[in-house]
């Protein structure tokens, strides 16, 4: 593994009015949350941060980063990162096609074909941060 990649949970990334900004995707699906960490121009308060809902075509460009590895020689995705007693561990999901692959690897099935385990961060490998373009018009993006 990498010493340089730290691993992230997955979000969205947009690009609006020359800032980028963490982003969700709704409340519609013409529509995205930005979110700030100081005040803005037409951003409102909210818990700590400030955000604003703007449409989805205004934006110059959205896209979800996730960071990725493999476990067993199997892809995964990272979903999260703890520590306990000072040892590093990933909270991972199986991303590859074969059930019966990721129940042998420790997997615990959470919903029908979805599986899950928490492992020593040293067992993934090839962690890397993707970064997928989403349409910036949903009226473009393909079913």
């Amino acid at each position: 593994m990498s010493p340089e990649i730290e691993p992230v949970a997955s979000g969205f990334v947009a690009h609006y009015a020359d800032r980028t900004y963490a982003a969700a995707l709704g409340p519609g699906g013409d529509e995205v949350v930005l979110f700030n960490e100081e005040a803005r121009e037409g951003f409102e308060a909210a818990s700590g941060y400030w955000r604003t809902v703007v449409a989805r075509e205004d934006l110059d460009w959205l896209v979800l980063v996730r960071t990725v590895g493999a476990f067993g020689g199997e892809p995964c995705l990272i979903l999260d990162v703890s520590e306990e007693n000072g040892e590093e561990s990933l909270h991972i999901a199986y991303t590859g096609h074969s059930g019966m692959k990721a129940e042998a690897l420790g997997y615990w099935m959470v919903d029908h074909g979805a599986y899950e385990v928490v492992v020593p961060r040293d067992e993934v490998f090839s962690l890397r941060i993707e970064r997928l373009p989403v349409p910036a018009d949903p009226s473009r993006s393909e079913p």
